[in-house]
Parts: structure tokens; C-alpha cells; sequence
């Protein structure tokens, strides 16, 4: 199974939806494949110009390594200099905080991820999980 466009579309507008909801500051949200590659994006108005780059950073994270993003960031807690390896290795497309969110589907196999900035990054992985869930699919924050 891969994740299609219209999967990647709900998740964008889910998320949006409820950072809305919540009351939450502008948001971005970025959907990608297992390669890291972006299949969707949206950036709210009011949201900061570089939040693409922060929101793909998360999600890229959460690809290459195998791991959502709460682990990534005790990780970068505990061993700093392994996750400034990794930003090295992926020439600073790697942010080791939560808001990266795994998508998994029903066997349990890694779809992609998607990344979330804008708000604290506790809500940023919420709303990334909601759009996940809505789409069918399985989140791993």
C-alpha cells in the first residue's frame, strides 16, 4: 500500500480543521511518502514563511529514522551529538521534536509521516495524528 494524494489531502485538511477548532496559532502541515518525499503541504494564513521547511524537517525526521518524533526528541535529549550527526547527514532536513507523526498502515508498515508547526509542538503532533486517523491510517507520535 502507498499513501495516495487524497489520503495526503485529508490529513492536510484534518489537521487544519482542528487546529481551528482548538484555537491554535496558524499552523503548516506537510505530508510525506516513505522517501521523504512531499506529497502535500499547506501553510495557514499568518503562518510564518520557513514553517514549510520546520514541518517537512519533523516529518522527514520521523521517515528516515523508523521512529516518531517523541522519540527522536528524547533521543536528542539523551544524545545530542547522534542527532547532529543525523542533521548532518541530511543536510539539515531533520528536526528532532515533536509534531513528526509516523503514518502507519493496518499491517503496521511505514506509509510516511507527517510534520506539523505552528503551535506548541504537543499540539502540532495532536492535530497531525487527528488528520492521520481521519484518513484511515495508523499515527505513531
Amino acid at each position: 500500500m502507498t499513501l495516495t494524494l487524497d489520503q495526503a489531502r485529508l490529513i492536510v485538511k484534518t489537521a487544519l480543521a482542528r487546529g481551528r477548532e482548538a484555537g491554535m496559532k496558524p499552523l503548516s502541515v506537510v505530508v510525506v511518502d516513505a522517501g521523504g518525499h512531499t506529497i502535500a503541504f499547506e501553510r495557514e494564513d499568518g503562518a510564518a514563511p520557513g514553517r514549510y521547511a520546520l514541518a517537512h524537517g519533523k516529518a522527514n525526521a520521523c521517515v528516515m529514522m523508523g521512529q516518531p518524533g517523541s522519540a527522536i526528541h528524547a533521543r536528542a535529549e539523551t544524545q545530542a551529538y547522534f542527532v547532529q550527526a543525523m542533521n548532518g547527514i541530511y543536510g539539515g532536513d531533520f528536526v528532532p521534536v515533536k509534531g513528526g507523526v509516523l503514518i502507519r498502515d493496518a499491517t503496521g508498515s511505514i506509509l510516511g509521516a507527517v510534520g506539523v508547526t505552528g503551535d506548541s509542538s504537543d499540539n502540532d503532533a495532536l492535530v497531525a495524528s487527528a488528520g492521520i486517523e481521519a484518513a484511515g491510517l495508523t499515527a505513531e507520535s
